[in-house]
């Protein structure tokens, strides 16, 4: 049997993971493609750094054509991270007419489609299951499995620092800061956490998914995006009292007049399969008009789980080599559906207030929702005196109404000030 060779950019926590994987199960996946996979190359920038893994030196290498240019590397793997030079280099490796199997979310969200017309030139295949929600084949079951579906949303928990933040804020009444700081330490958050917290690493994830379930395409740009900084413990103890939990989510949903695409903490229903995600984990809830409602569970981040992934799909590019089938999972963006501002969305909404206590304050902050026709579900008042919090729920209602309603509220001098504004999702 003629071995399948790989090349490998990068060596950090994912590239480590792909090349054990690769090593421990080579006999497994051997018999299970039919051919073995070898390890040709592997691209760093220190071949003297101490990896943790034992490999022959003769592998490494600082010089990129020395993977992207061998002829005996037939799948390149890209796990370096970030934008360039990661970009210049899968180019160069579909070029070259290298299937190129990737990890980096980053590199699909924002360069996807000149990607995907790089492969098309040459016939390559261009596989990136990983770069969505870690070991989770969500993309896979997009693509494939769900593909005789008009997918109606993709709801997600697709990023787990943000989840273990909020899951341990839930379980044991604790500030952000301090749950962020123990994240820190435990290795779940960076040092600089500003892309989790703020819900940029779930927005990328999410415009990746609402690309393949609507077949548009969808531009990091297009995602509306909040993080998780605001939230309190109180916003979580209201929220349990009404019986939901606070999760960041990434909301992709085709209406009638285009797609909304959005990222931002919200209240969800204790009962819905999403409220019991906890930890680091990641889930996708997906709606098709043929199979309904749908969730995918598991890891979404870490060595092995997204290593599972990455060497799930060179083991699909291989199998497509040793068959002599290209593109099995080809950009499928075929349409040009508009995307709506978040002022057109329609959705209920959580509002925590501190307010005056004194009589006839809540008939005002009632008359200021009413005169924008937005209609309230629920109030919880909790007194302390010369102040109040009030928290409030209203019925579905156009986000633009609702900040209309805001900021008639910030105008009475009833109102202290507005706290926290949550979507919520039913």
């Amino acid at each position: 049997m003629n071995s399948v060779g790989i090349g490998i950019l990068g060596l950090g926590t994912v590239g480590r993971g792909v090349y054990r994987v690769l090593q421990k199960n080579r006999e497994l996946i051997a018999a299970r493609l039919g051919t073995p996979l070898e390890v040709v190359k592997i691209l760093v920038r220190d071949t003297g750094k101490e990896r943790g893994i034992t490999l022959l030196p003769e592998l490494l290498t600082t010089d990129p054509a020395a993977v992207l240019e061998d002829p005996g590397v037939s799948i390149v793997v890209e796990v370096m991270g970030g934008i360039e030079p990661a970009r210049r280099y899968v180019l160069e490796a579909l070029s070259h007419g290298k299937s190129v199997v990737t990890a980096n979310k980053d590199l699909m969200a924002v360069c996807g489609q000149e990607l995907f017309a790089g492969a098309a030139a040459t016939g390559a295949d261009l596989f990136f299951e990983a770069s969505v929600a870690g070991g989770i084949p969500v993309v896979k079951i997009l693509k494939e499995a769900l593909a005789g579906n008009r997918i109606l949303e993709v709801i997600g928990i697709i990023n787990g620092t943000t989840n273990y933040i909020l899951s341990k804020m839930s379980d044991e009444g604790a500030d952000f800061d301090t749950v962020l700081r123990e994240a820190q330490e435990r290795g779940y958050a960076e040092a600089d956490p500003a892309s989790d917290i703020e819900g940029l690493d779930a927005a990328r994830k999410i415009a990746i998914l609402a690309s393949i379930a609507f077949n548009t395409r969808v531009m990091l740009d297009d995602v509306y995006v909040e993080g998780i900084t605001k939230i309190r413990p109180e916003d979580i103890k209201y929220a349990r009292e009404l019986g939901y939990v606070i999760k960041l989510l990434g909301i992709a949903r085709e209406t009638p007049g285009g797609i909304e695409v959005r990222v931002h903490p919200a209240l969800v229903r204790c009962g819905h399969p999403l409220a019991a995600v906890s930890d680091v984990f990641n889930a996708v809830f997906t709606r098709g008009d043929a199979v309904g409602e749908t969730m995918f569970y598991g890891r979404g981040a870490g060595e092995l789980p997204t290593a599972s992934a990455v060497v799930g799909d060179i083991i699909a590019a291989a199998r497509n080599i040793r068959c002599n089938a290209r593109r099995i999972l080809g950009c499928t963006c075929f349409e040009r559906k508009p995307v709506r501002p978040i002022t057109a969305i329609e959705s209920c909404y959580y509002l925590r207030l501190r307010v005056i206590d004194r009589p006839g304050v809540l008939a005002g902050i009632a008359g200021a929702f009413g005169n924008n026709s937005v209609s309230l579900a629920a109030v919880i008042q909790k007194t302390t005196g010369v102040v109040a919090e009030l928290v409030l729920v209203t019925h579905r209602v156009r986000e633009a109404n609702l900040r209309a309603a805001v900021e008639e509220l910030r105008c009475l001098p009833t109102v202290e000030t507005v706290a926290n504004i949550i979507r919520v999702e039913e």
